[in-house]
């Protein structure tokens, strides 16, 4: 067992990883920045050390500042959450050096899955369908557009080191690509510090499906369903539902199937997510691995009841997994939501939903600051229903009853989403926020108007 653990991130996921140390009996170090000394994790671990002022630059991205923190506190393993260090190599490998567990995949790996190119190659060799491309990185506009007229527009230029929707861009036509192109290098190169892009071919209005994992030591490997993401903004996920709607038992199987064996083809370790596009046709192709926990995996908690921080500490301890494939079934349907702030400000009033089946994961509480320094999410509504019309409805119930006042949110708007039929037949695409922002905006707009 681990004698500290020290957190490398902050907010909800900080709390929800102080939570599952607390249960199992493990002390806890939080890192965190000047401003977020008076927060909600901060109180809630059982020590907290400030690691920098609030620019996450010289905090929650202070390798050094971090690392030292954590040795001076006795820790002997990182937990990095998501996002921030979550799916640095280089962190992960100077934790390794200074003795300290980083509760995630090797350095090596993170490396091998994160080079999304590498990784394409990789699924490429085990006979893993990916998006049709280029054979490896794009060195000059000119062999971007030799490699776009072999594979047809449109394209995406595609930063190898992207994530989150960074150092990507859409080109339609031959006219569109070197703007595109040069636009994803400057990206890339000042969000990841690595400029190289490759070429996909753009499926268009695909559905965003991807299939949690969890790998041990000891090449076990086992899938724990899908999740359906397709509602983004500009990449940016805004809800997520477990299972997936409108997908067969054949899609299914082989999608699964298909993210275990991506895994086992990596010599994967620890909990992580294997991204996938599903075209018109129900053709899928891997897009990418995420090396960490991701923001939505309370749906798949919800709908296989394992605790999925617990398991991955429990990989990182070098146990075997607590479970065989056999020993997971898939129950009911849940949804996340997530609430997001539009502006700053002091929260003067909180009500949190309740009751049956629901779940908020938040580190808000009345009196807290929102600040402008970090991502904007404030809370995860998590609903689970015997069914998706039960999960719908009871999400709906959640929005209606709960309250943030003092900062400006999005929960109004994801209020009037679900109730558009659009939502509510579910099985949309990643295209569909895209149609109906504009009468949602309009809609609320008028709400506003009348009240």
């Amino acid at each position: 067992m681990f004698k500290k653990v020290f957190i490398a991130n902050r907010g909800e996921i900080a709390l929800r990883i102080i939570r599952c140390l607390r249960e199992m009996n493990i002390p806890s170090c939080l890192g965190c920045s000047s401003v977020d000394k008076e927060s909600l994790p901060a109180m809630l671990s059982q020590e907290s050390v400030c690691i920098g002022p609030a620019r996450a630059a010289d905090s929650y991205l202070n390798q050094d500042a971090i690392l030292e923190a954590a040795v001076k506190t006795g820790c002997d393993a990182i937990h990095p959450g998501y996002g921030f260090l979550s799916e640095n190599a280089d962190f992960a490998e100077k934790c390794e050096k200074q003795g300290l567990v980083f509760i995630g995949p090797s350095a090596d790996l993170i490396r091998k899955m994160g080079d999304k190119q590498s990784a394409r190659a990789l699924m490429k060799e085990n006979g893993i369908p990916v998006v049709p491309g280029s054979d490896g990185l794009v060195a000059t506009p000119e062999e971007a557009r030799l490699c776009a007229e072999a594979i047809g527009y449109p394209v995406l230029v595609k930063a190898t080191a992207g994530g989150g929707g960074k150092g990507m861009r859409r080109a339609d036509t031959p006219e569109e690509l070197e703007a595109a192109y040069t636009a994803a290098r400057n990206e890339a190169g000042a969000a990841f510090g690595n400029d190289e892009v490759y070429l996909e071919k753009c499926i268009v209005n695909p559905r965003h499906i991807e299939v949690q994992i969890l790998a041990d030591r000891f090449g076990h490997v086992v899938h724990l369903g899908e999740r359906d993401c397709s509602l983004q903004n500009h990449n940016q996920k805004l809800l997520e539902e477990a299972p997936a709607w409108h997908l067969s038992a054949q899609t299914r199987e082989k999608l699964t199937r298909a993210a275990v064996a991506a895994a086992k083809a990596a010599g994967y370790v620890s909990a992580g997510t294997v991204e996938f596009v599903l075209d018109g046709e129900g053709r899928f192709y891997f897009i990418e691995m995420n090396t960490r926990i991701q923001v939505e995996h309370p749906v798949t908690e919800e709908i296989c009841g394992l605790d999925l921080i617990r398991e991955q500490i429990q990989i990182a301890l070098g146990r075997p997994l607590s479970v065989t494939q056999e020993d997971i079934s898939i129950n009911g349907c849940a949804i996340e939501c997530r609430i997001n702030a539009e502006t700053t400000g002091k929260v003067e009033t909180l009500h949190l939903p309740a009751g049956y089946g629901v779940r908020v994961e938040t580190h808000l509480y009345e009196g807290c600051t929102v600040t402008p320094y970090y991502d904007s999410l404030l809370a995860k509504l998590i609903v689970r229903g015997k069914d998706r019309v039960e999960a719908v409805r009871r999400l709906r119930r959640v929005l209606e009853e709960i309250i943030i006042d003092g900062v400006k949110t999005n929960i109004q708007l994801m209020y009037l989403l679900t109730c558009r039929n659009e939502f509510i037949r579910g099985g949309y695409d990643t295209s569909v926020w895209g149609r109906i922002e504009k009468d949602l905006k309009a809609e609320l707009a008028e709400v506003s108007r009348q009240a």
